[in-house]
Order: C-alpha cells, then structure tokens, then sequence
C-alpha cells in the first residue's frame, strides 16, 4: 500500500518560474540569432549565464536545497523579542511563511496578515489560509487585502510588528520610510517590531543613520540595525546587490 502523501506548506520562492523562463528562452533566441549575426553571441551568453544564476538561486532559496529563504525569513523572528502574548501583525504576508511560523513559534498569539496580493505575484489570501491549515495554526491566524501603505487598524493596535521583504514593492508609497512610519504606527508603546527589507539600498531609504534617527524620532525607544548579508549561512554568490546584498533588519522596541 502506497504511503499517505504529507502535505507541507507552499511558500513560493522569491526566484520565480517566470524569471528563469523568460533568461532561458532569451538565451536560446539569442544563441539561434548568433548564427546570423555573431556579435549576438555575447547577448545569449549573457542570457545563459542569467538564467544558470537565477537558477542557482531558486535551488538555495528551495527547501529542497539550501533552504536559505526559509532561514533569511527566521532571522526576522529572531529578532523579536516578545513573551507571545496578544496580537501580531505580518505586514506583506505574501503566502504567509512569517505569519503561520510566529503562530507556531507563540501558541498563546493571534496573528493577522495582510497583503495587496497583486497580479504581479503568485500569492494569494487563499495560500495564506491553505498554508496555515496546513501547518495546524489556521484558528490563531486570519488574513486581509490591505495596502501596507495604510493600514486598516488603529494607532498601538497589535503588541507585535513584523514584515519581510515587502516595504520597497508599496508602489502607493513614493517615500518608503512612510511605509515604516506607518508600520510603527500600529505598535503599541512597549511593543515589538521586527522588519527586514532593502534597508541597505539609499535610493529607497538615504543613510542608515539618518533612517535610524528618523525612526527614533517618531517615538521608537529602542532601535537596532542589523544587516542580513552577515549571516554566515548565506552563500556568498546570494549576498550581491541585485539579490540580498542590500537587505537588512530594523528590529527594536517603540
């Protein structure tokens, strides 16, 4: 008889079929185009070694290879420092890895995620409650379409804070500080809060220190920097710039 097939939860992975689909056939059109036109060969090797990269990636980010994903998403919830008790918010919960793991981490938490689980993605609410059925959390775990830009609940709501790689893709957000600003906005004083996201990337958030001090003032009490790329389970070739080279955690108490 065969054995019963296990279910596990499906997070997706930050390197999309689509991303190593699209390098693929642009490394085979240029390689055919090549024969006509020679100086074409240097785009199809550009292409092939994009799409060997992005590969690559995809398999340690896979819990089927390096699990690195996973382990990068863990760093966030060692970073809070909390007893469990009360309620937490997963701002961008994508597929829900961060909130199904804080439910699982804190047995006594009631966690929400919320997301604008755009076209562009292939996340949905409905993975999210899947995930967390799953996973055994689904009665401590509820999830909503909303904008990380203004979030649907009111000043010091949730005791507790987190967020994963989401802050720089609130396209109705021109400054992203404003999206941690209202982030911070729904923790209540003595809270906790932990987010990871492009931290490192100036364009997006100026200087580090200028960041913090911004952050200090909007009446955080305790702020702490840390950047992601020093994990030394990270392989080196993950820690460029285009890939998380740039990410890093603002964790803290408000």
């Amino acid at each position: 008889m065969d054995e019963p097939t296990v279910k596990t939860p499906d997070y997706g992975n930050w390197v999309s079929t689509k991303l190593l689909l699209i390098s693929g056939l642009l490394s085979v059109l240029f390689i055919g185009l090549s024969f006509l036109l020679p100086v074409l060969a240097i785009g199809a090797a550009f292409f092939g070694l994009a799409f060997a990269y992005f590969a690559y990636a995809r398999h340690q980010f896979s819990p089927r290879g390096g699990n690195v994903q996973a382990r990068i998403h863990a760093l966030v919830l060692e970073r809070l420092d909390w007893d469990g008790a009360g309620g937490a918010l997963d701002i961008g919960c994508g597929n829900a890895p961060l909130a199904v793991k804080l439910a699982q981490k804190y047995p006594g938490a009631q966690v929400t995620g919320i997301d604008y689980w755009g076209a562009g993605w292939d996340y949905s609410r409905e993975a999210c409650e899947r995930n967390a059925e799953i996973a055994g959390v689904a009665d401590r775990t509820s999830f909503r379409k909303a904008s990380a830009a203004s979030l649907p609940f009111e000043d010091g709501f949730f005791d507790v804070a987190v967020s994963n790689f989401v802050f720089h893709e609130v396209h109705d957000a021109k400054d992203k500080r404003d999206v941690l600003k209202e982030a911070l906005r729904v923790v209540k004083k003595g809270g906790r809060f932990a987010f990871q996201d492009l931290f490192l990337i100036k364009g997006l958030y100026g200087e580090v220190d200028d960041l913090l001090r911004a952050v200090r003032g909007w009446g955080v009490e305790d702020v702490q920097f840390v950047k992601t790329s020093g994990a030394d389970f990270i392989p080196y070739a993950l820690k460029l710039p285009f890939m998380v080279g740039t990410m890093a955690i603002i964790c803290g108490t408000k």
